[in-house]
């Protein structure tokens, strides 16, 4: 291994590639004209997410890598928004659960409930719940009780939902972009370790800066806003994500992925920090996030092949909350940001 193996300054594609599409021109073809369209797609959220290109990039990324996100920010910063927003350019059914201390796991998943029918039948009738949708905001997903936790992520795992024995598929796709607010703690439910692995990106929102925060203040306070129009079906969304999986990578990316992911546990890494500092690191579901949010990454860039460079801009958000530091490395303030930028600056 090689000390500048996750520079971000190397942007170029391996030349030997691990998976190739069977019909490159084809393939080309097709991740031309869906870049096109997820260039206006980003556009489109631009129009009404302000100062927040980054958030938006890592949201987009997450979903057409097929996963989940957990946003994190301060209230105020446009999450539900960026939620609908989202749902409406990609044109996905979107819908929104504001999760509380007494949420049960029925009023997300859905119930049975007796019916009786015109002759005076009784049978019973399955009432899906806000879950059944294609874009879910589980809305301060910390709030709620673990036991109503576990059945959402259960659902985002699983992909369908079991009611009284009856399995009912979730639509495809189905998606969370979870929120939660890092600054009010009292009377919340962490989520476990095993359940954040569920989300393929923790996602940090910040305060935008000057400009932007400039531009919102103008732009919202007048007498019209900004909407934003559908760019995308549903079944673009599912071709794309087809197409993601179907991206070359390249053996130099791959060979980066898995090193990355080992040396962020203590148990395999050569760095010090990381061994002294990592109480547990990130497992092999880690690596497979990783490697299918390069390709997205790389398509919404209008690229055809992920680089060193996706590597490197996606390590924080995918590693970072599968890793847990240790007792003392929190009394010392440590980051794992930090720690993660040392394993892509250093590692050798």
């Amino acid at each position: 291994m090689t000390s500048d193996a996750f520079s971000p300054s190397r942007a170029e594609p391996a030349s030997m590639t691990i998976s190739s599409p069977p019909d490159a021109a084809q393939a080309a073809q097709a991740a031309d004209a869906t870049s096109a369209r997820l260039h206006a797609v980003r556009a489109e959220i631009g129009k009404v997410i302000l100062g927040q290109n980054r958030v938006i990039d890592l949201a987009l990324t997450s979903i057409l890598a097929g996963g989940h996100a957990l946003l994190v920010g301060a209230p105020g910063l446009g999450k539900t928004l960026l939620v609908t927003t989202i749902g409406r350019v990609m044109g996905l059914d979107a819908r929104r659960v504001q999760f509380t201390p007494d949420l049960m796991p029925s009023d997300i998943l859905g119930s049975e409930i007796l019916d009786e029918d015109a002759q005076g039948r009784r049978s019973f009738r399955f009432v899906a719940g806000p879950v059944f949708c294609q874009l879910l905001m589980a809305d301060e997903i910390n709030r709620a009780s673990p036991r109503t936790q576990s059945a959402l992520l259960q659902a985002m795992q699983e992909r369908h939902v079991a009611i009284a024995g009856t399995d009912h598929a979730l639509p495809r796709p189905f998606h969370v972009l979870a929120t939660q607010n890092p600054i009010e703690q009292e009377g919340t439910y962490p989520l476990p370790e095993a359940q954040l692995d569920r989300f393929m990106m923790q996602i940090l929102l910040d305060f935008p800066d000057l400009q932007a925060e400039r531009a919102m203040l103008l732009a919202t306070t007048g007498t019209t806003q900004a909407t934003a129009q559908p760019v995308m079906s549903a079944d673009d969304v599912i071709a794309a994500q087809h197409l993601v999986r179907a991206l070359p990578t390249g053996e130099k990316v791959l060979d980066a992925i898995v090193r990355l992911v080992r040396e962020a546990r203590p148990e395999t890494t050569s760095s010090d920090a990381i061994r002294q500092s990592v109480a547990w690191g990130p497992g092999p579901r880690a690596a497979q996030a990783l490697m299918l949010a390069t390709r997205a990454r790389a398509l919404l860039d209008g690229r055809l092949s992920p680089t060193l460079d996706d590597v490197a801009a996606l390590a924080q958000p995918v590693l970072a909350h599968r890793m847990a530091l240790t007792f003392t490395a929190r009394a010392e303030n440590q980051k794992l940001e930090q720690l993660i930028d040392g394993l892509l600056g250093h590692l050798g």
